[in-house]
Order: structure tokens, then sequence, then C-alpha cells
């Protein structure tokens, strides 16, 4: 299978800015109200945040943000440290430079065997223009025109 994916940042809303987690790509539902769905691993060393934090925020990446996923991607250490960013509507990190950002909150939370899978109600969305950042075997890509 050859999967296409949108390099996001997911951030809980914990102080300080302490759970985060780099996922490519997303889910969306809901005919009523946007909803997403964050799975998570038990394992992770973001579980805890977004377990107490009850928000999170989804960064979509921008072209040309290929060093903001490498270092979301790696674990440990600040990931904020130096990164230009602002507290959103929510008070949740919004990476500057993104072309997207969605704030939601957690509405319902599920077990999911070694993973818990929350699903948050978007409450806050802004979209500036830009290419998404993507990622297709094993590198980023562009879109072509």
């Amino acid at each position: 299978f050859l999967f296409l994916f949108l390099y996001i940042i997911i951030c809980a809303c914990a102080l300080p800015f302490g759970g985060i987690l780099t996922l490519c790509g997303g889910y969306f539902f809901g005919l009523a109200q946007t909803l997403l769905i964050v799975c998570i691993d038990r394992k992770a060393e973001t579980f805890p945040h977004f377990l107490d934090s009850k928000e999170f925020v989804v960064n979509v990446l921008a072209e040309g943000q290929e060093e903001v996923s490498t270092r979301f991607a790696k674990s440990g250490g600040d990931k904020f440290a130096g990164l230009a960013s602002r507290p959103g509507k929510r008070g949740t990190p919004v990476i500057e430079g993104a072309i997207a950002h969605l704030e939601c909150r957690i509405v319902e939370t599920h077990e999911g065997g070694d993973h818990v899978i929350h699903i948050g109600e978007v409450e806050h969305a802004e979209v500036r223009d830009g290419r998404p950042l993507l990622f297709f075997q094993g590198k980023y890509r562009r879109l072509a025109d």
C-alpha cells in the first residue's frame, strides 16, 4: 500500500505545553459537529498530558517546515525552545507558519487495547494560504502544480 500523509503536530494543553505528539494524518468525522480522533499509545511520554488536559490542538505544517516536524518527532527535550508559537483562542500552542490549526476539546475517551482513543470536538479553527507539508514513502514531498 502507498500512503500520502499530511504532517501534523498535536499538542495537549498542559502547562508548560508538555504533551506533544507528532502524527501523519488524522481522522475527522461527525455531521452535527466536527470531531477528530486522536489515538495515544499508553507507553508514549505524552500519554498523561492528554489524559489530564482535556484539550489539544492540531497544527497542520506547511511546506518548508521539515525542521519543525523533525524536532517534534524526536523524544525528549523542550520542543518549543526557540520555536515561534503563540497561545490559541483556547490556550493551546499554535505553531507559527502552520497552514492550519484546529483547537479541540476532548468530549469522549475510550479504551483501545494498548492505546487510548480521544474524541475531540473542534472548538476553533483557522486556515491560511499555503501548501501542506507532505510525507510519502519515507521522504518529504511537495504537491505538483
